[in-house]
């Protein structure tokens, strides 16, 4: 009886460790399809902008980027040349890297020149690790109601940020 009994509860709990593992798997942007609590430092001012900051009822394009990465200043250049096809969406892009190069990328891209993109540093990477990031540029799209809509990895193209923002 005692063996039955031990057996049970290494099953019980083998099931429960398995199930917790499942859900530690599941990125937090996939378990809360909401915009997260987020800070980034902005460039080219050092000023605090927050997930409080952002405008409401419009969709959110948050890309995360490196300023060293060719496949992010392609995409950057990409967007900035459509920029009118993702204007009605608020655009966040920010980088884990030191202040001076996400500056000197913001800088060469002139970036100023849009209003509707602010740039940015998360200093604790807290953005990085609830999006799962693995790859630049990384891009997350949520609809005016601050639900998550998609994530695109990679090679990233206007075309899909565009259709993601349409994508009520």
């Amino acid at each position: 009886m005692k063996k039955i009994v031990l057996a049970f509860i290494l099953l019980t709990s083998f099931l429960y460790s398995e199930a917790q593992v499942k859900q530690d798997s599941v990125p937090a942007y996939e378990r809360i399809p909401t915009i997260p609590p987020f800070t980034i430092m902005t460039v080219p001012d050092s000023v605090r902008f927050a997930k409080e900051d952002l405008k409401k009822k419009k969709p959110l394009v948050i890309i995360v980027f490196s300023p060293d990465c060719e496949h992010c200043r392609q995409f950057t250049k990409k967007l900035l040349a459509q920029f009118k096809l993702v204007k009605k969406a608020q655009v966040v892009m920010y980088s884990v890297l030191p202040y001076e190069l996400v500056k000197k990328f913001y800088e060469e891209d002139k970036i100023a020149d849009y209003p509707g993109i602010t740039v940015g540093r998360d200093i604790n990477n807290f953005l990085g690790i609830f999006f799962n990031v693995r790859n630049f540029p990384t891009v997350i799209v949520y609809n005016k109601k601050g639900k998550f809509v998609k994530r695109l990895d990679g090679a990233v193209t206007v075309e899909q940020v565009v259709e993601a923002i349409n994508n009520k």
